[in-house]
């Protein structure tokens, strides 16, 4: 026997049927008269097809609204946070014009909010509290070849005084030792004290080993002949004495060659609820391009990025406490190419899948593997396909996280390469030997790929480009659902907006899917007319709301302790099947840690349902979720916020 639900689907889906044979009985031959667009429109409306593949629409915000969205999040208030900063455009940069929206896709308001630096390529996770932590920006954009006039690079500063540190201000004049070339520093640097170095079997001493610091500096004159060609030595002016024998700097070619995006150090949490930023003690390093993780103890680890010279931080990686406010580093070195793609496992060891966003050598940091960050060891993993081709792509922890299996989608070469991948990857880190396998392919290479977990336990796969930032108007304008059970895509509606670099996707309390950005290279398919940035926010209606009434899920405690259970109100409790805690997405540059799907057990009651919290802490994250629950149809409740501390 049906239920309610089942038969309004089935009463709707032979309405629409009939509306369908009864045109085509009519105006069988007018049908055709349609332009291509008009049945185009006609066909994506008609009800069976939302059924079966959903819907897609537009928000165009006014215009004085508009911004270039570089990360979104979605916050407990279950409003959207959309930073851009300087929004990869250097003029706003130059003009110290950032920007910060909060959108209310309910209420449809949107206000602007004061943002006090450039987190423009910054890194962001959600807090225990429910505030966002943000880490890391622009501080110079980067310089192409034919832009720079004056010769530069990476300097090392060395101090081999093993008693104090050495600051070296602004405008400090390097000269070389061989070639006699000058270079002025940039910005100031501490150089740490050296390290006495004792034998370990006799305790004499051996050594001091230098204090180290980084810094950019320029030749004081424009023009090719003050590059250098080899590595020199370089004597600090302004010193004397043995500060003089103790200091000095050592740098490679110093050029005009391309110079990188720099970082900054600056961090910051943002309220939801009193809808600003609130500065916090900045990180020990400048990042841009990082990725904030999770840990088990509710700190958050910030890694890689490049720095205050547009070098990638080497290996220095930190973690951010929310009691102090404060950031210590990690145990030994660890360098991976910029936004790694790195999460929480349930033994508490961190996955990486070798999936990144960015910056780095091909040959460094990029093969993936098991990390346990207490020992620092990694331990690396088999499997993968298209191995040289994860720079763009996604990662995603496949419904339920319980299962640990993670799914690798897409990908292409590093840097500015055409490549791209067409494949899935999925390896369960519960197995014996865990190892890589192919999951179901794309139809095309596709490199940035949105993806977003569902309360019914599909994943949403879509966008991207085949190419670099949609060279060549390469753009895909597809979509398809992941059942993680057949491991199996369904080809689900088009989207109308074409997305790749700087874009992502969010799910919303209500069961639909939030896009945002895109920042095409070039407009055209011969690569001569500039792109422009996709302002335009899109979102999905997916095909489980157009099947008949959702079950209501209300009440219940706001917070629910790790083990502990919690009962909500509904009036569908005997058709309910699943319930579903989900994180909040925060997302950017292909690069979405903080999404995860938890499996409840839970009780049917007299009124509704009593759920149960795991007790893992390395599972359930502390901090605020959204409480799913989906019926027999496949169809979820919407939202309810609960907290877990």
């Amino acid at each position: 026997m049906k239920d309610g639900s089942s038969r309004r689907r089935a009463r709707r889906i032979a309405i629409g049927a009939a509306v369908v044979l009864a045109l085509a009985g009519m105006n069988g031959p007018a049908l055709y008269r349609f332009g291509s667009d008009q049945y185009h429109e006609y066909k994506i409306n008609r009800p069976e097809y939302k059924a079966d593949n959903g819907k897609w629409d537009i928000v165009e915000f006014p215009e004085e609204y508009r911004l270039n969205t570089i990360h979104a999040a979605l916050l407990h208030t279950g409003k959207i946070l959309l930073i851009a900063g300087s929004g990869n455009n250097q003029d706003n940069f130059d003009a110290k014009k950032f920007d910060t929206r909060v959108w209310d896709p309910v209420k449809k308001t949107i206000k602007k909010v004061p943002t006090p630096a450039d987190l423009f390529c910054t890194g962001h996770t959600q807090l225990p509290n429910g505030n966002l932590l943000i880490a890391g920006g622009t501080k110079r954009y980067e310089k192409l070849k034919g832009d720079i006039t004056k010769a530069g690079g990476l300097m090392v500063v060395h101090n081999e005084n093993p008693d104090k540190p050495i600051t070296l201000p602004a405008g400090t004049r390097f000269t070389g030792k061989e070639g006699g070339k000058t270079f002025v520093s940039k910005d100031p640097v501490v150089v740490e004290r050296a390290k006495k170095v004792f034998d370990k079997a006799t305790g004499k001493f051996l050594r001091n080993e230098p204090g180290l610091g980084r810094i950019y500096v320029e030749a004081q004159k424009s023009g090719k002949k003050y590059e250098t060609g080899t590595q020199d030595n370089y004597r600090v002016q302004g010193l004397s004495g043995a500060e003089a024998r103790n200091t000095y700097g050592i740098a490679e070619k110093l050029a005009l060659d391309k110079k990188d995006f720099q970082g900054i150090k600056d961090a910051y949490e943002f309220d939801p609820v009193a809808e600003k930023y609130i500065k916090v003690d900045p990180m020990n390093e400048a990042r841009w391009y990082p990725t904030l993780t999770t840990l088990s103890d509710g700190k958050i680890l910030s890694l890689s990025g490049l720095d205050e010279i547009g070098q990638l931080v080497p290996g220095k990686n930190e973690v951010y406490d929310p009691k102090t406010k404060k950031w210590t580093y990690t145990k030994g070195v660890r360098q991976f190419p910029t936004y790694p793609a790195i999460s929480l496992m349930q033994n508490g060891k961190l996955f990486y899948s070798g999936a990144n966003a960015g910056y780095g050598p091909d040959d460094v940091g990029r093969d993936p593997g098991v990390w346990d960050l207490k020992t620092n060891k990694f331990n690396k993993l088999k499997g993968m396909s298209d191995p040289k081709l994860l720079e763009t792509a996604g990662t995603v922890l496949l419904p339920p996280a319980q299962d640990e299996k993670y799914m690798v989608i897409g990908g292409g070469g590093v840097g500015e390469s055409e490549q791209s991948s067409k494949k899935t990857r999925i390896i369960d880190l519960l197995a014996d030997d865990p190892k890589f396998v192919d999951g179901p392919e794309l139809e095309k290479g596709t490199r940035y790929p949105q993806y977003s977990i569902l309360p019914n336990d599909d994943v949403l796969v879509s966008g991207g480009s085949e190419d670099y930032r949609g060279r060549g108007a390469s753009n895909i304008l597809q979509a398809r659902m992941y059942d993680s059970k057949s491991n199996d895509f369904k080809r689900v509606a088009d989207p109308l907006v074409g997305r790749n670099y700087h874009s992502g996707s969010i799910l919303l309390p209500d069961g639909r899917v939030m896009f945002f950005g895109s920042d095409s290279l070039y407009a055209d398919k011969a690569n001569t007319k500039p792109g422009k940035f996709e302002q335009r926010v899109e979102i999905y209606t997916p095909p489980y709301l157009y099947q008949g009434s959702r079950p209501s899920l209300s009440g219940g405690p706001k917070t629910i302790e790790r083990g502990g259970s919690g009962t909500f109100t509904s009036q569908h409790a005997s058709s309910i099947k699943t319930a579903r805690l989900i994180r909040p997405s925060a997302s950017t540059h292909v690069t979405d840690v903080d999404q995860r799907s938890i499996a409840l057990d839970f009780t049917k009651t007299k009124d509704g349902i009593e759920v149960t919290v795991p007790k893992s802490r390395n599972l359930v994250e502390s901090g605020w979720y959204m409480l799913f629950v989906t019926d027999d149809q496949g169809t979820p409740s919407k939202a309810q916020w609960v907290k877990i501390p």
